[in-house]
């Protein structure tokens, strides 16, 4: 295990060539993926059934050799399995019943039943460790705290995050109430990853970005510490990604702040200033714009050749600054791959 290359960058070794994977790497642009969700039916019944989850982790790791799978999932699986309804409108997204209220926020299921929704989330890990190559690292992952609660409160996805930030405001009590009951939550399911067989584990803050001042402190980065602080309590050894989008200057320190063993870096920030900022502290993964997995070409191939120049002095694993889109051409995914690579 020791010899696998993501698990060794993120042990802090500097390699010639980065390990490379990409967010939502087992996604709607490749066309073996479409026809498994095909023959799912719909996007839940395909993160609940074991087998069809495993299955479109492991196609982007055959099509293109990819270091390390991520587990196919959803971050709202969580809330869901705490009791929230969750279910997906065609073309709009994920929809929730809203948390906004002392009175349902006590209604949620206690932490301990959660494990009954997401046995086969569990399940599908314990196939992806017995059925990827053994150079292929796992990885578990879970939202934030703040991300997966802005969900819960608003009940969707929306652009600025206002609904949570207006009950942050006007509920303090219930607002961190919702913020302990996701830690916990997701301390208790990274670990049940991780005893099924993840190897790294991957906290997502998709809308850290939009907290501002000693918000991003309190709201993103310490429940990110209480979660990675518990694994490693837990589970000695395993390595924990934190992913702070939109961050900035702010993904400076977020190391130390955190005790991640690697800090995801967004496009919204230059990799040689992220070498001279964050890298110094540990590994860094990022950060080519998902974009140029859309158009591709001569400009793809520069940006990914700069990307591992500027970020070459210090352990680095290659990726995307965000999930790659729906639009993108599966060539431009191997362009960038052989570039990485050196092809």
């Amino acid at each position: 295990m020791a010899q696998k290359t993501i698990l060794r960058a993120l042990a802090g070794e500097t390699l010639p060539t980065p390990p490379i994977w990409m967010m939502r790497q087992a996604g709607r642009y490749l066309p073996e993926y479409r026809a498994t969700r095909a023959e799912a039916g719909d996007f839940l019944s395909l993160c609940y059934n074991p087998e069809l989850a495993a299955e479109v982790t492991l196609q982007p790791i055959r099509r293109y050799g990819f270091d390390a799978a991520i587990l196919f999932a959803d971050i709202l699986l969580l809330p869901q399995a705490m009791g929230a309804d969750l279910w997906f409108v065609t073309g709009e997204g994920p929809r929730l019943s809203t948390i906004t209220t002392a009175d349902e926020l006590a209604k949620l299921k206690p932490l301990e039943e959660i494990h009954e929704t997401l046995n086969p989330v569990y399940e599908t890990v314990k196939i992806l460790s017995r059925e990827l190559p053994d150079e292929t690292t796992l990885i578990g992952f879970a939202g934030a705290p703040w991300t997966v609660a802005t969900y819960m409160i608003a009940g969707r996805g929306t652009p600025d995050q206002g609904p949570a930030h207006a009950l942050k405001a006007e509920n303090r009590p219930v607002f961190e109430g919702i913020i302990n009951q996701l830690t916990e939550g997701t301390i208790l399911y990274l670990s049940k990853q991780i005893e099924a067989g993840a190897e790294v584990v991957k906290i997502f803050d998709s809308w850290a970005g939009s907290l501002e001042g000693d918000d991003f402190t309190e709201f993103s980065i310490k429940p990110m510490q209480r979660i990675t602080a518990a694994i490693k309590e837990m589970h000695p050894g395993i390595p924990v990604i934190a992913f702070p989008r939109g961050a900035g200057t702010k993904y400076a320190g977020v190391h130390a702040a955190t005790g991640a063993d690697c800090v995801a870096v967004d496009d919204g920030v230059d990799a040689a200033w992220v070498a001279e900022h964050v890298q110094k502290d540990g590994c860094v993964q990022g950060n080519l714009k998902s974009s140029h997995m859309v158009t591709g070409g001569q400009a793809l191939v520069d940006e990914t050749r700069r990307i591992c120049k500027a970020l070459s002095g210090g352990p680095h694993i290659f990726n995307l600054g965000h999930g790659i889109t729906p639009d993108a051409d599966p060539e431009n995914v191997q362009l960038m791959i052989d570039t990485v690579r050196g092809g």
